[in-house]
């Protein structure tokens, strides 16, 4: 078509785009030229980009040249060889975040270093003994988010450990092992010493059975002369976990804010490890329980300054009024029991002041459903469900994948939907379960 025939500025049309998925760019940016230039020269359209890589011969000059005018931050790469990397910096300069996922080459990254703004690195599921130091040796003050996720090393654990704790400027670090390698203490201890802007800490627990009173309390002059030092943590993740603890060695950890706690074996043991941790974090506002001990077993521990909550526990309707009463200003709720029914019906009731909710669509009568609308603070809702019995959008056989995107749902979700945004008056933002940012590990809530 013509530009004479666009009855419409092209600040419209990029307002317009702004309200599409990637997916759905990508569909307009096909249907004509002038379409695909006003797409392909605004940057801010793609700011939430990434691109998965892994059939590299197929990428010519034209691909590389539209990655480059998007300004990608966020590569993944899987299952490459280290010739494919070499191109990369010069191609992406603008890149911040990498992600290797399925490398097949034990060879050294060390091509990576050459990302001058890379601030990101996230290595998952190698298939081959990876040789990370090198590579974190280089970028030891300019990485600051850092994660290792089912990947083998070549170097021992604490070699690996000692060098991430040079990582000065990191604020986020998530490794996971499969515990075979225990962690001394005292090179956990050289970790927390040698990072001191570390505030999201994402740890491995299979291998520790109970944990020390000075398990978070790295030896030095200050804590002999005043005692246990406050962590800077203020986000915490525990995957595995099975750990008796007392309160004692969580002293350190008085300040925390977020809690993430994965337990090890879905039926618990006889004591309930949990209470402990609540009852010594006063000022916790986020907690998220996978497994584990049933709701009753500690909801009355909870500490009232709790405003969001992920629930993938087994409860009863009785818990869940027992949390309702302990946390009535509760504002982010993510509801995933197991068994339970008849839940969805009791949330406005017991949770009036929620902005934010996720909860499954599956067996929940229309009415419940429907209630929601009771809630008149909510402004999102996240269906968990969204694609249950649908098959959901392939993204395998795009080279250039969305960081989201909708597909079409089941008619009964899609009417539910349309009855409640109607009687929100479109007030509730209504949307499937939000991917997960590829530079971290899946298992992260």
């Amino acid at each position: 078509m013509p530009l004479k025939e666009y009855s419409l500025p092209e600040e419209v049309w990029i307002h317009a785009f702004t309200f599409l998925s990637t997916r759905d760019k990508h569909s307009v940016r096909a249907t004509c030229r002038y379409f695909r230039e006003v797409l392909d020269k605004n940057v801010y359209l793609w700011k939430d980009f990434s691109v998965f890589l892994n059939d590299f011969s197929r990428y010519n000059r034209g691909f590389w040249r539209t990655l480059a005018r998007r300004n990608v931050r966020t590569l993944v790469l899987r299952e490459g060889k280290k010739k494919y990397l070499r191109p990369l910096p010069d191609a992406l300069p603008s890149v911040t975040g990498v992600a290797v996922d399925y490398w097949s080459e034990p060879q050294p990254l060390d091509t990576l270093a050459r990302f001058s703004k890379l601030t990101s690195l996230s290595f998952h599921n190698s298939q081959c003994p990876l040789d990370l130091c090198p590579l974190l040796q280089l970028l030891s003050l300019q990485v600051t988010r850092l994660s290792v996720c089912n990947v083998k090393l070549r170097s021992p654990t604490v070699q690996f450990i000692s060098t991430v704790s040079k990582m000065r400027n990191l604020t986020q670090l998530l490794h996971h092992h499969d515990g075979t390698e225990r962690i001394p203490l005292r090179a956990f201890h050289d970790l927390l010493s040698g990072l001191p802007r570390l505030q999201n800490l994402s740890w491995e627990m299979v291998a520790h059975r109970s944990l020390p009173d000075n398990f978070f309390s790295p030896p030095s002059v200050q804590q002999q002369l005043e005692g246990p030092r406050p962590l800077p943590l203020s986000s915490l993740e525990l995957l595995n976990y099975d750990t008796l603890v007392t309160r004692e060695a969580l002293a350190p950890l008085a300040g925390l804010r977020r809690l993430s706690v994965l337990h090890l074996y879905s039926v618990p043991g006889p004591q309930c490890h949990l209470c402990t941790w609540l009852l010594a974090l006063p000022r916790l506002t986020h907690l998220s329980v996978h497994g584990g001990h049933r709701l009753g077993a500690w909801a009355d521990c909870l500490p009232q300054s709790v405003v969001g909550l992920t629930l993938c526990v087994d409860l009863t309707l009785d818990d869940l009024a027992v949390l309702g009463a302990r946390l009535p200003q509760l504002q982010h709720l993510h509801l995933e029991p197991w068994g339970a029914t008849g839940y969805v019906a009791l949330v406005p009731e017991l949770f009036p002041q929620l902005r934010t909710l996720k909860i499954r669509h599956h067996n929940v009568p229309e009415s419940d459903f429907l209630g929601l609308a009771l809630l008149d603070k909510l402004h999102h809702l996240e269906v968990l469900d969204w694609y249950c019995g649908h098959r959901r959008p392939a993204e395998g056989h795009n080279h250039i994948r969305p960081a989201g995107g909708h597909a079409s749902t089941s008619p009964r979700l899609s009417n539910l939907i349309a009855q409640l945004r109607h009687l929100t008056n479109n007030r509730v933002h209504i949307t499937p379960k939000r991917q997960q940012d590829p530079l971290l590990c899946q298992c992260l809530s």
